[in-house]
């Protein structure tokens, strides 16, 4: 679900957002994917706001 929310070609704040409660609702804070995939996250967020 995560990787289809961010692959999204239409993705904005929105899907951003979705993608982020996604992880905090399904991963514990300490799993080693949820800090990978976070990180992905913000970097997604970055290249989106500089696009």
């Amino acid at each position: 679900m995560f990787r289809k929310l961010i692959s999204d070609s239409n993705r904005g704040g929105d899907r951003f957002d979705e993608a982020e409660d996604l992880l905090d609702e399904e991963l514990r804070p300490e799993s080693p994917l949820r800090h990978r995939l976070s990180q992905e996250l913000e970097e997604l967020r970055d290249l989106a706001e500089k696009a």
